[in-house]
């Protein structure tokens, strides 16, 4: 059984990366530099002024060593602040991939190269919630 490779994402130059979290989805762009990261044509401390959500946006490159080493671009829409932060890490971790297939072991122990995939639950027809239901009345 052959495993296919992904074609590598190389757009106008700058390494590509989708990035997704419950419904928030970020398209990263990744360009040799010095560490500048743009969000939505925003500072990152501009976009996210808590200093988590910061610390979420910078662990793909902890976790490879490559703090400072390149410019992010990323556009983000959909979903909570949490989210968004969340989705822009999942896309720098994939275009990291891109720029260097040996960032694969470290990204995965990191847990970074999985995609989250819970989401909010649906509400029920006739129901006042997704898992709530009304109280039950014999007579």
């Amino acid at each position: 059984m052959t495993t296919a490779t992904a074609p590598a994402k190389i757009i106008h130059g700058k390494k590509y990366g989708t990035g997704k979290r419950k419904r928030a989805i970020a398209r990263v762009f990744l360009s040799s530099g010095d560490g500048t990261i743009s969000i939505n044509g925003r500072t990152l401390p501009d976009y996210f002024p808590r200093e988590t959500s910061q610390m979420i946006v910078h662990q793909a490159f902890e976790a490879v060593e490559k703090i400072g080493q390149f410019n992010v671009m990323a556009t983000v829409n959909g979903g909570g602040v949490a989210a968004q932060a969340e989705a822009v890490r999942h896309g720098i971790s994939r275009a990291l991939l891109v720029v260097d297939p040996d960032n694969r072991p470290a990204l995965k122990a990191a847990g970074l190269l999985t995609r989250d995939a819970r989401e909010k639950e649906r509400k029920k027809p006739g129901q006042p919630g997704a898992r709530k239901k009304f109280q039950f009345s014999k007579r």
